[in-house]
């Protein structure tokens, strides 16, 4: 299992250079890749060749941030997603035929506390919005090593203009069909901002994945309904809210996202079976077509 391995004790390790880890991993498991710099941010782009390509259908962009909060070994936030999405990055080089799929490590997205604009993620959706690339699913993994109900966020449901409307709206569709075929549970629900965030304020479609534990998940949904201002909580991190209005609504929130960004985000608080669970959604995604 991927999270029991040396190589993610070595990349949770403080001293483990993130990035160039990526790229020598990939490189020995013969994936192309290659370090991106933009706004001091160092992303990895994964380099398939073109016959994993077919234009007829519409590229799945898939990104998974990297970094980490300082003094936090990021085991769940967000080293497995990473190794999840490497192992996949290995499977996807022998994959028979066309899986349309962009990957990129990304970093700096733990800088998005500071204003959606810090965030690494926001620089590559800049230069897609530069580039014209519009048109792209893109899927955002983040904290995917514990738990088994997939939750997909309700970042962007609503808003934007009409052409944006039916293009989100498409994508989400989409994404609860994907999620149909890998689990018989999962939920639409706020969950904290990630990669995502940088898309949709470029006006770009970005639907965002995270996992959580079946009792946690159960019990925020139902929290929800009984607190209004939690949802505001969990998707802006920093309401209007009192300081003793803060530290309730924290309190609220499912103990897996109490972990991130401290020091026991380890990896005794992770899962096999979210492992199997990310496995046959990743492979259940790069089946997955749609006409351009």
């Amino acid at each position: 299992m991927v999270f029991t391995s040396k190589d993610f004790t070595e990349f949770i390790d403080s001293n483990c250079n993130r990035c160039q880890f990526i790229t020598s991993k990939l490189k020995s498991f013969g994936v192309n890749s290659s370090v991106l710099s933009i706004d001091d941010r160092r992303h990895v782009l994964v380099q398939f060749p073109s016959s994993a390509y077919n234009p007829q259908f519409k590229i799945k962009t898939v990104l998974v941030h990297y970094d980490r909060a300082e003094g936090s070994p990021g085991a769940n936030d967000n080293s497995a997603a990473v190794l999840q999405i490497m192992d996949w990055s290995k499977r996807l080089a022998s994959f028979s035929g066309n899986h349309n799929v962009r990957i990129f490590f990304t970093d700096g997205e733990e800088l998005g506390s500071g204003g959606v604009s810090e965030q690494g993620a926001f620089g590559i959706a800049s230069t897609f919005r530069r580039l014209g690339i519009t048109k792209d699913d893109v899927y955002v993994f983040d904290c995917c090593g514990r738990g088994t109900i997939p939750v997909l966020s309700q970042a962007g449901i609503g808003s934007g203009n009409l052409n944006f409307k039916e293009q989100f709206n498409s994508l989400i569709q989409r994404t609860q069909d994907l999620l149909s075929t890998v689990s018989p549970h999962w939920l639409t629900l706020p969950i904290p901002y990630s990669d995502n965030a940088g898309f949709l304020a470029c006006g770009i479609p970005a639907v965002a994945i995270t996992l959580l534990p079946s009792e946690e998940a159960t019990t925020y949904l139902y929290t929800l309904g009984q607190n209004s201002k939690l949802k505001e909580y969990v998707v802006s991190g920093k309401t209007k809210l009192k300081e003793m209005e803060i530290k309730t609504y924290y309190n609220l929130l499912p103990k897996t996202w109490r972990l991130l960004h401290t020091s026991q985000d380890d990896i005794s608080t992770l899962n096999k079976e979210s492992f199997i669970l990310m496995e046959k959604l990743l492979n259940a995604l790069a089946t997955t077509k749609t006409l351009a």
